[in-house]
This record gives structure tokens, sequence and C-alpha cells, in this order.
């Protein structure tokens, strides 16, 4: 990686910033969870590889700017699993993976936090930000619009550019949260249901393609 970012290295690799690369450090993670819902070890290898070069191009970034190198990360996560391990590492001794996990958040929150501190009265704690549904599903219409593929029956692309119509960002956002927020109310998963018809949408087109419906 030190050599594809250097100077006389790949002009791609070059551009890159921690902030350019986050889309794909998605898309590598979501390939890797497929492999892993499918049991595909051979190709679970693979995706490992391509999450383990985001961590390793992330690294090398830093290192060029003086923050920290790849040696510094290992470092971390080893003392980390060390210190909020002391069943294993220490004298300790805990039985079951509940009292695992009570000791570990009680270590966790002893630890001083290199992000930034949560602002006074905070409700909530701080979530990583992570739509892969909502990408998964813009992926496939993306390379439906691009080849034009079959979508008669599938969806209704009259209704999704009417929606289009309507649609602004602040909108946009708001009918999101809406679907998510009454989603939560009926107890449904609309992170699991979007993926599930953004991959029926996806299969049943493939299918009129192949029989040429």
């Amino acid at each position: 990686m030190a050599r594809l970012r250097a100077p006389d290295g790949c002009p791609w690799d070059r551009e890159q910033t921690h902030g350019t690369l986050v889309r794909c450090l998605i898309d590598e993670v979501s390939e890797l969870i497929d492999t892993i819902d499918r049991n595909d070890y051979p190709h679970m290898r693979e995706e490992l590889g391509d999450v383990l070069i985001q961590i390793v191009f992330h690294a090398q970034i830093a290192a060029e700017q003086g923050h920290f190198d790849f040696d510094d990360v290992a470092r971390e996560i080893n003392e980390k699993l060390v210190r909020r391990h002391p069943h294993v590492f220490g004298t300790g001794k805990l039985e079951t993976s509940e009292q695992v996990i009570t000791e570990w958040e009680r270590i966790k929150a002893t630890e001083k936090k290199n992000g930034p501190a949560a602002s006074q009265g905070a409700v909530f704690k701080d979530l990583p930000p992570r739509l892969p549904a909502l990408m998964f599903a813009e992926a496939v219409w993306k390379q439906i619009e691009k080849k034009q593929l079959p979508v008669d029956g599938v969806v209704d692309p009259a209704r999704i550019a009417a929606l289009g119509r309507e649609l602004d960002e602040a909108t946009l956002g708001r009918r999101l949260f809406e679907l998510a927020a009454a989603a939560r109310a009926r107890g449904l998963d609309p992170e699991g249901a979007l993926r599930l018809q953004a991959t029926r949408v996806m299969r049943e087109v493939e299918a009129r393609v192949q029989t040429g419906g």
C-alpha cells in the first residue's frame, strides 16, 4: 500500500482519503457478510482480504499524516483484547457468556474513549452510521437503469418516477425515518425487509432476462 501511495505509484490510490474510502469499506463489508450468509468459505477468504486492505489503506493514510500506522492499530486491539479478558489473561474466572458481557461492559465503561465525548444530557449512546440495505437497494436500481433491464410486474417505474418528483432531501429523510419508526412500532425489521425486497427484485429481474420475458 505504501508503494501504491508513493509519488510514482497508482494515481487512483494516491488520490484517496479517509472520506473517499468510506463507501469502499461499506461495500467490502457488505460483500463479506454475503459470503458469511452463504457459508461460502473460498469467497469469504477473498472478501476478508478485501476488508483487510481497507484497514491497511486507512492506516497508511494516517501514517503519512503522522497520526499512527498499522502496527499501532494491531497493538491497540491486542492490548484491548487482553484488558477486556481478565478471566483469560488474568486471575479472574467467569463461567458464562452473560458474565463475560457484563464484565466487558464494566471494563469498557472505565476506559478513556478516543472519540468525541457525549454531549451533556445526551440520551442516546453513539451509534455507527451504516445503511447497507439502502445502499444495496440503490445499487440494484442503478444496475436496472443502466442496463435497461425489464421490471414490468416486478416494480412500477411510473410510481417510482412519481415518488421521485415529490422528493427533496428533507422529504426523503422524513419519510425514511417515519417508515423506520412505523416498522419499529409494528415489531418489523426495516433493514431486513429492504434487503429481502431488493434481493427479490434482483432475482426476478434476473429470471426475466434469462427467460427473455
